[in-house]
């Protein structure tokens, strides 16, 4: 599990997490951050293959220059009407295909 601080994330064990994150998977890099308005690099030049982001709590999935952008939602208490979700990805299949799985139900 790859865990970064959010927006919201105070206190002692919040300080702990680093704001951004790196995950090898395979032969898949994944850049992990809490609000994709911060990227602060350009994910084709650094050679990442995924950026996953949840600020919005909105699941989503993008692809972009040959980068998937992917929200997996919030598996937390429901904000905004938006459902409470999880995303699962087949890393051993091409292209990557996302799952979004509901928890609410």
């Amino acid at each position: 599990m790859v865990a970064v601080r959010g927006n919201v994330d105070k206190g002692v064990w919040a300080s702990q997490l680093p704001l951004t994150a790196v995950a090898e998977a395979g032969s898949t890099l994944i850049y992990v951050l809490h609000d994709l308005a911060q990227l602060d690099l350009d994910p084709v030049a650094a050679q990442f293959n995924v950026v996953v982001s949840g600020h919005s709590h909105k699941p989503g999935q993008a692809e972009r220059n040959g980068v998937m952008y992917l929200n997996p939602g919030s598996a937390g208490p429901r904000r905004f009407q938006l459902p409470i979700t999880v995303a699962r990805r087949d890393l051993r299949t091409l292209p990557l295909r996302v799952e979004f799985i509901d928890l609410s139900q």
